[in-house]
């Protein structure tokens, strides 16, 4: 494998929403990268997130060769209908769908994270739906392993965006004064923790090289609980973290996640946005022992069967093989 990469980040900026500064960046980046080819044919280019904008340089790379795009997300549907930087039907709005459309229709190939996502995007660009196919996110196991030792607070990791469903689990500590919650992560909503409970703690930030030990000591591991419709297309990474190091999950019963996890099994499944709901499943795990140990070992088993890095090399093998 070669990778090809020219730095946007690098040297200080690092926020997507810089203006004029950004898409200068970007764009210097992306001259860079169109005058740059592998140092031979390769038999595929693959593109990861977020590479909306690099399927030109991709196929120059390419020479004739697939090209397979991994988009994680749609740019408009993050941007626009998640954090809503931009108004609905604006111009801003309006070209982040045409990237959109522009990146999925370009590629070969693209992959996304859940049979749901798959659908959407599909349909986003009018491709073919066999066009897309899925293959789960997982998790770095370097990282991300067991065994669980409870003996932390509750834990929800994110960067506080509208998706994560900060209201809910804040209006749920509320109902739980004695169940300690630790929210690490700043972002748009930050304004929403001067006003938490005293029962939350807030950690606006931790090295991600330290996150798979701090979610091995929490009792539970919170995944996401808006109600948008990108809340229930996606599977976020910190579920798949904390599957992975056997934590238990409480996450948003959304269509994404039944396509993993059942509720009471491998996870604790509550409706999006229904703090009461969410905070009697807290109180089980608190109240109950034995129901998080079990949970987090078949969360755990769970994603050994389909979200390992072996089992997920082994898609990704499948899929280029098949597109070759």
């Amino acid at each position: 494998m070669e990778e090809l990469h020219e730095p946007v980040w690098e040297g200080g900026g690092r926020n997507w929403e810089a203006g004029a500064g950004t898409a200068l960046r970007l764009a210097r980046a992306e001259a860079r990268l169109l005058r740059r080819r592998p140092a031979a044919p390769p038999d595929a280019v693959i593109v990861g997130y977020p590479g909306h904008l690099d399927l030109p340089a991709a196929r120059r790379a390419a020479r004739g060769a697939p090209v397979v795009l991994n988009p994680l997300v749609s740019l408009a549907d993050t941007l626009v209908v998640d954090r809503g930087r931009f108004r609905p039907g604006s111009l801003p709005a309006r070209a982040l769908r045409a990237v959109d459309r522009f990146a999925l229709r370009g590629a070969d190939l693209v992959v996304a994270d859940t049979e749901t996502h798959a659908d959407h995007l599909a349909q986003l660009a009018d491709l073919p739906r066999e066009r897309v196919a899925v293959c789960l996110v997982g998790a770095e196991e370097r990282l991300f392993s067991p065994p669980w030792h409870p003996r932390e607070p509750v834990l929800f990791v994110g960067k506080l965006i509208p998706l994560h469903g900060l209201e809910t689990i804040l209006a749920a500590a509320r109902l739980l004064p004695d169940v300690p919650i630790r929210v690490v992560g700043s972002g748009q909503l930050d304004a929403l923790l001067t006003r938490r409970p005293a029962n939350v703690e807030w950690v606006p930030w931790i090295p991600y090289e330290r996150l798979g030990a701090v979610l091995r000591a929490a009792r539970a591991a919170l995944g996401v609980f808006g109600s948008s419709p990108k809340a229930a297309r996606v599977i976020p990474n910190k579920v798949f973290q904390a599957l992975a190091c056997g934590t238990p999950v409480v996450t948003a019963a959304t269509p994404a996640a039944r396509e993993l996890l059942e509720d009471g099994c491998s996870a604790l499944l509550v409706p999006p946005g229904d703090a009461e709901a969410l905070a009697e499943a807290l109180q089980r795990l608190a109240s109950d022992g034995e129901l998080g140990r079990r949970v987090g070992e078949q969360g755990h088993a769970v994603y050994r069967e389909r979200a390992s890095e072996e089992v997920l090399g082994r898609r990704w093998r499948g899929l280029l093989e098949q597109l070759l």
